[in-house]
């Protein structure tokens, strides 16, 4: 091998500049999934704040009607609450 620390330009070999090339190529490929995903997360979260807006709706008109109520969402059974807000944390 030729001492190549003294220059100040030269080439890497064939196989190293693939090694390399495959590398960026993979980090490239990660770069575009995860911007990806983060798009795709960006238009979930569009949709949770159009159905919490919708949620929201919905109870205040179950509010208008049965007053405050806790509501079972499995039987459909519900019973007076004095929660004015009508929400648990």
């Amino acid at each position: 091998m030729a001492n190549i620390k003294g220059r100040s330009k030269g080439k890497v070999t064939k196989e190293e500049l693939k090694e390399i090339q495959e590398k960026q190529n993979k980090i490239n490929s990660i770069l575009i999934e995860v911007g990806y995903i983060e798009s795709k997360k960006h238009a979930l979260m569009h949709q949770l704040a159009d159905t919490n807006v919708l949620v929201e709706q919905s109870k205040k008109e179950l509010q208008d009607k049965y007053g405050n109520i806790d509501i079972d969402l499995t039987t459909g059974d519900w019973k007076k609450t004095d929660n004015v807000g009508n929400k648990k944390d």
